[in-house]
């Protein structure tokens, strides 16, 4: 018998398990320096907050200090690439929302965020709610398709801006129920509310925080929430897809990634304990004010809904022809 081809373990096998071996030795000593926390927007806003959360956590576990570096520019892209293609080691990590998904569906980037990022965690989720001009008759989502159909193109929604990730949950909610809206781009959520409060434009979807307030002063009225399930902060609403949309699922996120190729190891410790710093009392309860849950899932969990996601978005664009 040709020993080289008999039971033996092969070179293959065996340079296999030294390279495991040395991957688990390195994530049992990672860290061993400064990690640095890519957040690609400004200080200040909730992305940037959840990082830090997540970033102090870390430093008091391991004895490492975990440093925020707020990278903007090009819409988050600059942040974002600066992860995409950093080494794989554990030392550069992202927290971003879902805007690095819609960004990459809408235009070409540098990065994809399928390929080129490693999930981590999924940090935090929240609905939006479908808002309308106090003044216009519908209370319900087959209400509001049901004059849509009636005046084709003569309904308006307005957005954050073209892409964001508002613009493209309303944009799906036209596109499955096949009747034209026009859509009303503004430069941020604080120019939208008013114009929908006002008329100037007939509805929008909104986050629980900012829109709330406008929703119990009677100045906007909420008909649905766009998340698969009910909020917990709102269950009296119907989700869109309960009201004549199966299927439709539109949240809000902030989420913590690793360049792609990043040891597994390390990988599940950080989502380990990224889950840990989420569902402290602390946390919970400021997120539950702002009307966000706090998630904290596996990287395997995560990585599904990203790519689902971005199927999804990549999909509507086709479809639509959508350009920013």
């Amino acid at each position: 018998m040709n020993r080289c081809h008999g039971p033996g373990i092969s070179l293959a096998a065996v340079a296999a398990a030294l390279a495991f071996a040395c991957a688990v030795a390195h994530a049992q000593t990672w860290p061993q320096k400064p990690v640095r926390v890519i957040v690609n927007v400004t200080a200040g806003g909730g992305v940037d907050a959840i990082a830090r959360i997540a970033a102090q956590h870390y430093t008091q576990l391991w004895g490492q200090s975990f440093v925020v570096d707020n990278r903007v520019g090009a819409g988050g892209s600059i942040g974002v690439e600066l992860v995409a293609k950093a080494a794989p080691d554990g030392y550069t990590l992202l927290v971003t929302s879902s805007g690095v998904v819609t960004n990459a569906a809408l235009r070409p980037q540098s990065y994809d965020p399928v390929r080129d990022l490693q999930p981590i965690s999924k940090l935090t989720s929240n609905p939006y709610i479908v808002i309308l001009t106090p003044s216009l008759p519908p209370n319900n989502m087959k209400e509001l398709v049901a004059l849509a159909k009636a005046k084709p193109g003569g309904l308006s929604y307005a957005s954050a801006g073209i892409g964001s990730i508002v613009h493209m949950g309303a944009e799906l909610i036209t596109t499955m129920a096949g009747v034209p809206m026009t859509h009303v781009p503004y430069k941020g959520v604080a120019d939208a509310y008013p114009a929908v409060a006002q008329g100037q434009a007939d509805w929008m979807i909104g986050s629980p925080l900012s829109a709330l307030p406008l929703i119990r002063a009677g100045r906007l009225k909420a008909i649905a929430v766009t998340s698969g399930t009910r909020a917990k902060t709102l269950p009296e609403l119907p989700t869109v897809a309960e009201s004549g949309f199966p299927g439709y699922d539109v949240v809000a996120w902030f989420g913590m990634f690793a360049p792609a190729h990043t040891p597994p190891a390390i990988v599940a410790r950080l989502s380990a304990e990224a889950k840990r710093a989420m569902q402290t009392p602390e946390v919970t309860r400021r997120m539950e004010a702002e009307s966000t849950d706090a998630v904290g899932n596996t990287p395997q969990e995560f990585a599904v809904e990203v790519k689902a996601e971005y199927a999804k978005w990549v999909a509507l664009v086709k479809k639509t022809g959508m350009k920013f």
